[in-house]
């Protein structure tokens, strides 16, 4: 199986083992070793949870720096929607649009654009016989990966429809090869500008065999002063925009759910609330629904952690932004609307082996099912983490692998000393 490459790293040299992040994690991707934390990368998502709460800044996101770009002949910017909430005052989106040309841009290609367009194709998608409910939406890389390891069950319930920025990048290449023939295209070079990890781990690794049409990721924290220093108020601007609300509200929690012109949805934002969510999916527990949106990060992509503004205050910049514009401003019509062209779905999701799973054997599985609860009952069951692992059924399941020792146990070792 290809090796993972992850875009949140560990500074040990920042890290002191305070077993912040470990309470945390949604996956139980991490462990405290020698007095630092350790990252299994196998478990990891990426969502960014880890960089969030570490009071030391022992995590951070690893993504390409705008540099990178000068490789290309034309350079096309594709802005999450989540960056125009970054400035205050904020009137008209083509301030921003313009300050990406003026940082080196050839051409700028919105992804709140094709946002609308796969909103558009959500709404038929939706009609489509077959289709199994609650559908879940495929926008967010992190709750992608988390389905996948922790609730592979659920992931029939996935719409197979590529998030916006794989539209907008696939989009903006044929716009310049249309608009410039001299160009080959090895000499279009595309970046997305990212509010989270995740997006920059879904490009360096692609999805189940589908090779990412972007070729850089680069932070909104890494290019937020660039494009405040490029967006003067005196420099006239460029007529650039061609997206409306509705591509834009894709950057707050509910977004997308409500593109969809239905009120049976759900849109739940935050780690731990997707959790709840996915749990009371797989048991059943939950309405009947027809679909579900569902962010990694709180508010939605405006709480990513590349970005630079509170996320609240964000959201209510978009908001206000959002008055200006019309509805939407790419509805579909003609032979569009009967069909969903291939290119905005995936075949196959990505396999990965379910955090759940203790071994590929059946009968060992149960054996060691069986080890781990006999042994989480002797354990103090206060999940205080001092023996490195989140919880004491984290920690009996790390003994039973042979990962971990039962001494690690401080509580059990001092009640054993007295």
């Amino acid at each position: 199986m290809q090796t993972y490459e992850h875009s949140v790293l560990l500074d040990m040299g920042k890290c002191t083992g305070c077993t912040t992040c470990l309470r945390h994690c949604p996956t139980e991707a991490i462990r405290i070793k020698d007095g630092h934390a350790v990252i299994n990368s196998d478990r990891c998502i990426d969502c960014g949870e880890c960089i969030r709460v570490c009071p030391h800044k022992a995590k951070k996101a690893v993504c390409s720096k705008l540099e990178s770009m000068n490789r290309f002949k034309w350079k096309i910017a594709l802005p999450a929607p989540t960056l125009y909430g970054q400035f205050d005052n904020l009137d008209d989106i083509d301030y921003v649009l313009t300050g990406l040309l003026n940082i080196g841009f050839d051409d700028v290609y919105e992804v709140s654009k094709a946002a609308e367009l796969v909103s558009a194709y959500t709404r038929l998608y939706l009609k489509t016989d077959g289709v199994i409910k609650p559908a879940i939406s495929s926008a967010c890389p992190a709750v992608m990966r988390l389905i996948a390891l922790r609730y592979p069950s659920l992931s029939d319930n996935i719409i197979h429809m590529l998030p916006p920025m794989e539209v907008a990048a696939r989009l903006a290449r044929e716009r310049a090869l249309k608009n410039h023939p001299e160009l080959e295209p090895d000499d279009i070079g595309v970046c997305f500008i990212s509010p989270c990890p995740a997006k920059a781990s879904y490009v360096k690794n692609g999805f189940a065999g589908y090779e990412s049409q972007v070729d850089e990721v680069v932070s909104i924290s890494d290019i937020y002063f660039l494009l405040i220093n490029a967006m003067k108020r005196e420099t006239p601007v460029n007529t650039l925009s061609e997206s409306g609300m509705i591509g834009i509200g894709w950057a707050r929690s509910e977004g997308e759910a409500t593109a969809i012109f239905n009120e049976n949805y759900l849109a739940a934002d935050g780690i731990e609330n997707v959790n709840r969510v996915l749990d009371q999916i797989e048991n059943g527990n939950i309405p009947q629904l027809e679909f579900v949106e569902l962010n990694a990060c709180t508010g939605g992509c405006v709480g990513g952690v590349l970005t630079m503004q509170n996320p609240f205050i964000a959201k209510a910049r978009l908001q206000t932004l959002r008055r200006y514009l019309p509805v939407s401003q790419n509805f579909l019509s003609g032979e569009d609307s009967k069909y969903i062209p291939d290119y905005y779905l995936f075949n196959e999701l990505p396999e990965y082996l379910p955090i759940s799973r203790l071994s590929s054997n059946l009968a060992e599985s149960m054996r060691m099912m069986a080890d781990i609860q006999k042994l989480r009952e002797c354990l103090p069951g206060i999940d205080c983490g001092s023996c490195g692992a989140p919880t004491c059924r984290a920690f009996a399941e790390d003994v039973v692998k042979g990962n971990a020792k039962l001494e690690d146990c401080l509580i059990k070792l001092h009640k054993k000393g007295d």
